[in-house]
């Protein structure tokens, strides 16, 4: 459903069309100063310039045009030439009870729906998942929630690390423990086990005893070496055990991610598209895009206008291995040809740090017309760091295994609820323990989103977890006290009605509603999750001054009580809406 600013902008486009000016100089918004307007238009000033008029003359004409809408209470020049505009009340009202109704709580849908693949999460296989995990993880799920509520059609790829060294140094060292396994039998063609001969905490102890042990000794490193290759030149035993290190490790990664209720809807990795690399470097080849150097064979992605020097792309290094930049490619090449429908977008969602990466990627890529440069997206994002401004570690100086944040999260989350006195006495342990599950991932996906992000941000956990200031478990608890002032009321007899808005708390609850579909075509635009969130403090803020300043269900006029009944019952819809897009899931008490 339209909004009361984009309405008004199609009127006051309209109206500049009407004087022969563009229509994009009739864009409304937001007054700066509430206590003036409810709304303003800028555009006066530079339509003036572009036409040589003077710009309050304009301001005047297009004013007295929006007079006439239906909408409009009064608009009124100020200034050089801004336009105030205050919107009626019967306006307000309807605008509420759309909100009410709506299943998108007053969300829009965009205008330029696409099909998009989201590249998230990145996880390795046989490694645990370390806090640096986080926002990627969060970042990466919430803007899938949001491409899809806009009408995108999204399919999110975890796009699991799973080929490369890590993979020799499991195969080696699980032959140096247990030798005798059919996987080394290099005469051996199968069947192979259906059951796996290691469990996650045995890759979580193979691979650092292999990685040590080859950093000491270049023998140990080679004969890893080997195993990997021998692994991409299709051995099947090799391949076997590959194929149960990638079970095992996404069976536990799935307990991470969905603490963190965060999805995919692919589980793929690197190794499943390397039967494409050798067609995928032939092509390569065969348009005059690749080029043999010192053994390897590179392509130059450097362009004339590039400032800074840009490397070229390692599609096959002297050793005739493969790394990150092809496996990348071989990938869009897949999702390109099997995904349905074909991808029209793709946006990867990785430490801002592999920037330099992925514009070589995109740039190969467009060259070789698997998918237009431009179509390819680097959602680039800052780090989690400690007090100390560096990337956050534990206290011994090791990283934070993401397992062990959510388990702090969770055990901070019971602290501060029951020092709160947050939960019924009446509330059962299995109710007890939800409760304390959605305010801890509120609390950890909030205080990720919230900040801009390409912005570095410092975790705080007590802060984070606290029921006051902007944070998520603030957020989640108006939501949660709004239902309960509908509960008792409910219980008293009274239930919401017909909206008829005549107070300035109301006026102003309704009109932060009203900017929910634009803040969350916003997030999408600009791929900005704290967008989102941003406007979801604001309203839960809106609806704290509404409720200190009007009586709700103690209202004894029954016309403004149920308007207020239902007020409180649409910002419920809309923080609730707005918060599932966040990935947080609103309990029904607390």
């Amino acid at each position: 459903m339209s909004s009361l600013a984009k309405e008004l902008s199609a009127a006051a486009g309209a109206a500049f069309e009407g004087m022969g000016l563009e229509a994009r100089f009739g864009e409304v918004r937001r007054s700066d100063k509430p206590e003036l307007a409810d709304f303003q238009c800028n555009g006066a000033m530079a339509a003036a310039k572009a036409a040589g008029k003077n710009p309050r003359e304009i301001a005047g004409e297009i004013a007295a045009k929006l007079k006439a809408h239906a909408l409009v209470l009064s608009a009124e020049v100020a200034g050089p030439g801004f336009i105030n505009l205050r919107v009626s009340d019967a306006a307000l009202s309807a605008r509420a009870e759309g909100v009410r109704g709506d299943a998108m709580a007053g969300g829009e849908k965009a205008g330029d729906a696409q099909v998009t693949v989201i590249d998230f999460g990145g996880a390795n296989v046989a490694k645990p998942m370390h806090v640096g995990h986080l926002r990627s993880a969060v970042i990466g799920d919430t803007l899938q929630r949001i491409c899809r509520f806009a009408g995108d059609t999204v399919i999110s790829d975890v796009h699991l690390g799973d080929w490369g060294l890590q993979m020799g140094h499991l195969v080696t060292e699980l032959e140096d423990e247990q030798p005798g396994l059919v996987y080394f039998d290099a005469a051996y063609t199968g069947p192979y086990p259906k059951e796996p001969p290691v469990t996650i905490e045995d890759l979580g102890r193979l691979y650092p005893q292999a990685s040590n042990k080859a950093k000491a000794d270049e023998a140990r490193n080679e004969r890893s070496q080997k195993a990997v290759a021998e692994m991409q030149a299709g051995r099947a035993g090799y391949r076997a055990l590959l194929r149960h290190f990638i079970d095992v490790s996404v069976e536990e990664l799935k307990k991470d991610y969905g603490f963190l209720n965060v999805s995919f809807d692919l589980w793929k990795g690197e190794s499943d598209v390397d039967h494409l690399i050798p067609g995928l470097v032939e092509r390569f080849k065969q348009a005059g895009l690749a080029e043999e150097s010192d053994g390897a064979w590179i392509v130059r992605v450097a362009k004339d206008s590039d400032k800074k020097e840009m490397p070229p792309v390692m599609l096959v290094n002297s050793r005739g291995g493969t790394g990150y930049h092809t496996t990348d490619l071989a990938t869009i090449e897949d999702r390109m040809e099997n995904l349905t429908p074909t991808p029209e977008r793709m946006l990867y969602v990785v430490d801002q740090r592999q920037a330099l990466h992925f514009e070589q990627v995109y740039r190969a890529a467009g060259m070789l017309g698997l998918i237009a440069e431009d179509r390819l997206e680097h959602i680039g994002f800052g780090t989690v760091n400690g007090p100390d401004g560096k990337p956050f570690k534990t206290r011994e100086g090791g990283v934070l295994r993401l397992a062990d944040l959510n388990t702090m999260a969770l055990e901070e989350a019971f602290r501060k609820i029951e020092a709160a006195g947050k939960l019924p006495e009446d509330m059962g342990e299995e109710e007890r323990f939800d409760v304390a599950k959605k305010v801890a991932v509120a609390a950890l996906r909030f205080s990720d989103l919230m900040n801009t992000r390409t912005t570095n941000y410092v975790f705080d956990l007590d802060r984070f977890t606290s029921f006051e200031g902007k944070t998520g478990p603030y957020l989640m608890y108006a939501a949660v006290r709004i239902k309960s002032v509908l509960r008792k009321a409910a219980e008293a007899g009274h239930v919401p009605g017909e909206v008829a808005v005549t107070e300035d708390a109301e006026r102003a609850l309704v009109l932060q509603l009203d900017g929910f579909g634009a803040a969350v075509l916003g997030a999408r635009e600009k791929r900005m999750p704290h967008i989102l969130c941003e406007h979801l403090y604001n309203l839960a803020q809106a609806f704290s001054s509404f409720y200190a300043a009007l009586p709700i269900a103690a209202e004894t006029d029954g016309a403004k009580r149920v308007t207020r009944l239902a007020l409180a019952d649409a910002v419920r819809h809309q923080l609730e809406t707005g918060l599932d897009l966040l990935g947080i899931t609103v309990p029904e008490r607390m």
